[in-house]
């Protein structure tokens, strides 16, 4: 298996780097009744938690001090560092996910409603989309409301796939079709899980930023910055 390029994944910053855990923008309670407390305390507190974890190990071993996770994500994949792929990859779709929902959604605001017009012809009939692309994926995976330049689209990918990886895209919302996302609550009742997720906690506010960010107005959102750790 390939190294890392070593002046991707290196900074000027002796020593290595961890990432943290970013605390859910919400209470664990918000999502109810769509989303049980239970649910995002071992989805939260155990997945996520477990992929930072070992994140963070894998960089240590190689004491790596890195400056972004996007950065980590885009040479691990270059190289065929699968282990740390996986890791970055579905540390970072967490984490995006995570800020996907809200307890108190609104109305899409009138730049982004003239783009799902323009790409969908509507947002009842982007909803469908979104709940057939998400129902129809095969196996774990996401999907996402992305921004291709002007134009939107709904895509899924496969296990750890992260549309970090295509700097064409820029992602507006995702949900989670892993089953571990929704099993608690729904079962094997996928659809319901998306539907539901779509017309009750689907962010946007989050979305708009994100297209704001597209035509140039802010940045999109980004996984925080690790911090160095402490030499012992």
């Amino acid at each position: 298996m390939a190294d890392l390029d070593s002046s991707t994944l290196r900074s000027s910053v002796a020593g290595a780097s961890a990432f943290a855990l970013p605390a859910l923008p919400y209470g664990i309670d918000a999502l109810v009744p769509v989303l049980s407390a239970e649910t995002l305390t071992i989805h939260h507190g155990k997945h996520h938690a477990r992929y930072v974890e070992t994140l963070n190990r894998l960089l240590a071993e190689r004491n790596e001090a890195v400056s972004t996770l996007e950065s980590v994500i885009r040479a691990a994949h270059a190289s065929g560092t699968q282990g740390l792929f996986n890791n970055a990859a579905q540390a970072w779709n967490h984490g995006f996910f995570w800020e996907s929902m809200t307890p108190a959604p609104a109305q899409p605001g009138n730049g982004l409603t003239t783009a799902i017009n323009a790409s969908f012809g509507g947002l009842e009939a982007l909803g469908t989309r979104f709940v057939a692309e998400g129902t129809g994926h095969f196996a774990s995976g996401w999907v996402w409301l992305v921004a291709r330049g002007n134009k939107l689209e709904v895509i899924s990918t496969h296990d750890a796939g992260c549309p970090v990886l295509d700097d064409g895209v820029t992602p507006l919302l995702c949900c989670d079709v892993w089953e571990h996302a929704y099993y608690i609550d729904y079962r094997q009742d996928r659809a319901q899980w998306l539907t539901l997720w779509w017309t009750k906690l689907a962010n946007w506010s989050f979305a708009e930023k994100q297209y704001d960010a597209v035509l140039g107005r802010g940045e999109p959102w980004q996984y925080p910055a690790p911090s160095p750790v402490p030499v012992k």
